[in-house]
């Protein structure tokens, strides 16, 4: 082993050493209890159900995925576009948690140890302060994917480059993605041992939060009765329907007092308590693989019309954030042919809503046929499975290589290589990346797309 390579390992064991790692009374991720459910909680699934290998060793790089296109080329930057980490529910399901919990406490009837378990031993303890605000996992997610990000590229995610002021970090103003881009910060500062200073970071909502600036989407999708007809359909078919019934079976009452409302409650209650505190509950025997992939097919319904394919709208409203991507990486390149890089890093914090339609935007995870409310059967090998891509943390990444042919782009979702739509080379030449999206370059516009005519 080279000393550099030497010296990278024993840091890194040093990190791995000073982060404490969430457990719930376990010792480790590794026996950890993880419910059979667990990869079927849509955007409420921890990072390690994407990438297994972590929850054995949560700082664990895969080489391969981050080698460069060939030997020759150099990495000159990188943007990373991050979700916020691990976080509390919000209030909305906060109030239906605790219905549902009233609901098993005075009608619930059997002799299961788990029935006696939600009656006698777990407590209602979400509370309506929580309100989506980070948890202690949240901020473990980024420190280390921040020392990740470091190892898999040392070169540009350098104490150097902070130090020489090439790093923009970036964050949407709630304060789940403020106490995430801190804490990926903290992750560097203590791998390098700088002083927290160094850090500075922009808050900027018309990148980060572009949705909530988009009057059209606003209009159109979020305010508008008929956005969701779909999500609201399925939600009435029998799919659906089967895991009310199943649900009223097992905590013996009557089917009208469960509503699916109280449904996704009870599973939420199975996957938050997974996320946060590792803990495999009683709310989790509620269901079985069945049930949990009706309830994953209907968030990912709600995704899919709300920021997905479902609407126009919903993609074109990330033009601000595709720009501001593709200007940045063109600055780098024009500074590449003068060797004089001047952003070697940018760091953005947003939200599964950031994410998302810009994934859309790109054409990443596209069905030949649009998920609607009676296809569940014929979607079950979909590409758009918001659990596979978009847990807590998830990242993308796009690498720009200085090589001997030219600049070459490699894009990563969530430290795994991404391949462009329609281009087989893993890192093509950026180019051929600009000329796929040349339509959008030129004519995607925030500001056409999102203004609404005006009434005289």
């Amino acid at each position: 082993m080279s000393n550099k390579a030497s010296l990278v390992l024993t840091a890194l064991n040093i990190v791995l050493g000073s982060f404490s790692i969430s457990s719930a009374g376990n010792s480790s991720y590794a026996d950890s209890n993880i419910p059979a459910i667990a990869r079927y909680f849509g955007t409420k699934c921890r990072y390690e159900e994407v990438n297994p290998h972590l929850v054995d060793n949560i700082l664990y790089v895969n080489k391969s995925n981050v080698e460069p296109p060939s030997p020759d080329c150099k990495a000159v930057h990188i943007t990373a576009i991050l979700r916020h980490g691990t976080r509390y529910p919000s209030l909305k399901y906060i109030k239906d948690m605790e219905h549902i919990y009233r609901l098993v406490l005075t009608m619930a009837n059997g002799s299961e140890s788990w029935l006696w378990d939600l009656k006698t031993r777990w407590k209602m303890w979400y509370n309506e302060e929580m309100d989506g605000r980070l948890v202690e996992k949240g901020r473990e997610d980024h420190r280390h994917l921040a020392v990740r990000l470091a190892a898999s590229f040392p070169t540009l995610i350098s104490v150097e480059n902070l130090r020489n002021n090439r790093f923009d970090f970036i964050t949407s103003s709630k304060h789940r993605c403020v106490d995430s881009i801190k804490a990926f910060e903290k992750g560097l500062e203590e791998l390098w041992k700088t002083e927290g200073s160094e850090f500075k970071h922009e808050e900027n909502n018309e990148l980060m939060r572009f949705f909530d600036q988009c009057r059209r989407f606003i209009q159109d999708v979020v305010n508008s009765r008929t956005a969701l007809t779909e999500v609201d359909l399925f939600r009435s078919r029998p799919e659906m329907r089967r895991v009310q019934e199943k649900v009223a079976d097992r905590l013996q009452v009557p089917y009208s007092n469960i509503t699916t409302d109280l449904v996704e409650a009870a599973f939420l209650l199975c996957a938050y308590e997974f996320a946060i505190k590792t803990e495999n509950s009683a709310w989790c025997r509620l269901f079985d693989k069945e049930d949990a992939q009706v309830l994953e097919y209907s968030s990912d319904l709600k995704q899919f019309w709300k920021r997905g394919y479902g609407h126009d709208i919903n993609s074109k409203s990330s033009c601000s954030l595709f720009h501001d991507v593709f200007n940045r990486l063109d600055r780098v390149a024009n500074a590449s042919r003068l060797g004089q890089v001047t952003e070697a890093v940018a760091v953005q914090m947003g939200h599964a809503d950031t994410l998302l339609p810009l994934l859309t935007l790109l054409g990443f995870f596209k069905d030949e046929l649009p998920l609607n409310a009676s296809n569940y059967a014929l979607q079950q090998d979909r590409a758009f499975r918001v659990s596979r891509f978009m847990p807590y943390a998830a990242n993308l990444l796009f690498v720009l290589y200085d090589c001997p042919e030219g600049l070459r782009l490699q894009a990563l979702l969530n430290e795994k290589p991404l391949y462009f739509p329609n281009i087989q080379h893993r890192a093509p030449l950026y180019h051929t990346v600009k000329q796929a999206y040349q339509q959008l370059l030129l004519g995607c516009s925030f500001k056409q797309e999102c203004e609404l005519p005006s009434h005289i």
